[in-house]
């Protein structure tokens, strides 16, 4: 899957600490190359239609739009920020 990033996205991104983009880089690789792997927790988000939350680590989240055969990424960062502002 090819993956897309917003400008949200990538500012959010680089605000995160190294661990933190580390472990992103290992989600977004799964993303792009098995979606459906058990450590993302890949979901729908509930009250917002056709955006998805994967999981980074506990307490980090990002939020996805899945087109076809793009992801395009939406915001990362704290699990309540992020799913507050998808």
């Amino acid at each position: 899957m090819k993956l897309q990033r917003t400008r949200k996205f990538k500012a959010a991104y680089q605000a995160l600490s190294g661990t933190l983009q580390l472990k992103a880089d290992k989600a977004l690789v799964l993303i792009a190359v098995n979606p459906s792997h058990p450590s993302l927790h890949l979901k729908k988000m509930r009250g917002v239609s056709g955006i998805w939350e994967a999981r980074v680590d506990r307490g980090c989240r990002m939020t996805l739009e899945i087109r076809h055969d793009v992801c395009l990424l939406r915001n990362i960062g704290k699990h309540d920020e992020t799913l507050a502002d998808p």
